[in-house]
């Protein structure tokens, strides 16, 4: 092997461990069938599915964000809009079974928002400057100005970060139309500490900024490299994405799809907010609400710990454990996630005081 082959293949086995470590029952009128590896069905491709609207919100600093709507599947009058932020490296098909399950929940109804945030999926490509939390947080109050009525805001990883972003920014939004709000998989700070290492985290790292300059330089090659070794990458993914529990290979395939999505180049602009992301304090903003906090307990990314500081911050949310779940714990055990996000939205919307405040029993 020559030099050249070591630093590609090296180059690469740092690549994959990166963007594998980014990858990361109740009586409802829902019903969800199981399947091998205690899986939804899904007629469609894990990820296809296909929305009743779809169209563009413009930010302020002119990227253009992707969104698309699902109306109630019985054609009734929503009671509430669910909107749907996904994570880091990712994009909205990432909900695919609780955009399926939700389309059909009758008590309440629900229509539902999901859009790529800034530089994923179908959203328009930002620069490093703007690729901040700060900056998703003003995308998502941009996407809520659009819609009317009382919302809940369901946030996985990166996304959850985003609703503590605009909560910081935008606190009265909490207080008038935000009924709700689920925390999945995610961290209000010190995500290095418990997770992600914080080198991984650190403009300074040469991993890091090698990869920007490599990308900048000819991104074809990072690109190539990333290819290249798709099984290396893939095992990354299973590894630091799932639980130790058996996955059925199509999560492990979808979840793929969405990360071999971003360019190198993406990945990097957002590794230094992720780790100066630092957000208690915006957590009080969410004393109005009703608040679900639910987090795999085998999630490597941001590890429970985070949850469970999280809940300790917001005396009255819900703290869900989910045993055995990694950090795409909405695909891997969807039927839960969708379960506990059908509570929070009976909550919302017939609870107490009409839905806005109710003390909630940690489980």
């Amino acid at each position: 092997m020559t030099k050249s082959d070591h630093v590609s293949r090296k180059v690469f086995t740092l690549i994959g461990g990166a963007v594998g470590m980014a990858a990361a029952g109740t009586a409802i009128a829902v019903s969800l069938a199981r399947r091998r590896h205690d899986q939804p069905p899904s007629p469609e491709k894990v990820g296809g599915l296909r929305p009743d609207r779809e169209y563009t919100v413009i930010t302020e600093d002119g990227i253009s964000l992707s969104v698309e709507e699902v109306d109630p599947a019985d054609g009734g009058k929503p009671a509430l809009t669910v909107v749907f932020v996904h994570g880091f490296a990712l994009d909205r098909r990432s909900w695919h079974f609780q955009r399926k399950a939700l389309a059909r929940l009758t008590e309440p109804r629900v229509r539902q928002v999901l859009y790529d945030q800034r530089s994923h999926g179908r959203s328009g490509r930002a620069n490093e400057a703007s690729s901040t939390i700060d900056r998703l947080g003003s995308d998502l109050g941009e996407v809520l100005d659009k819609l009317d009525g009382p919302m809940v805001l369901v946030g996985h990883s990166m996304g959850g970060m985003t609703i503590m972003a605009l909560a910081e920014q935008r606190p009265e939004l909490f207080e008038e139309q935000v009924y709700g709000v689920a925390f999945i998989g995610t961290s209000a700070g010190e995500v290095g500490k418990r997770g992600l290492p914080r080198p991984l985290l650190s403009r300074y790292n040469p991993l890091t900024r090698n990869l920007g300059r490599l990308a900048d330089w000819q991104p074809g090659m990072v690109e190539f490299v990333r290819a290249a070794g798709g099984q290396l990458t893939r095992r990354a993914v299973r590894s630091l994405a799932f639980g130790d529990k058996d996955v059925d290979p199509e999560l492990v395939d979808l979840t793929m799809e969405l990360i071999d999505a971003n360019p190198v180049r993406v990945l990097a602009d957002f590794i230094d907010t992720l780790g100066t992301h630092n957000r208690y304090a915006a957590l009080a903003g969410l004393k109005h609400t009703h608040v679900l906090v639910l987090s795999g307990d085998a999630d490597r990314m941001t590890q429970f710990s985070h949850a469970e500081r999280i809940a300790f911050e917001l005396p009255d949310a819900e703290l869900v454990r989910v045993r055995g779940a990694g950090h795409m714990v909405m695909l891997e055990q969807a039927q839960a996630v969708t379960d506990h996000l059908a509570l929070l939205l009976q909550q919302c919307a017939f609870g107490q005081d009409g839905g806005r405040r109710k003390w909630w029993r940690r489980g």
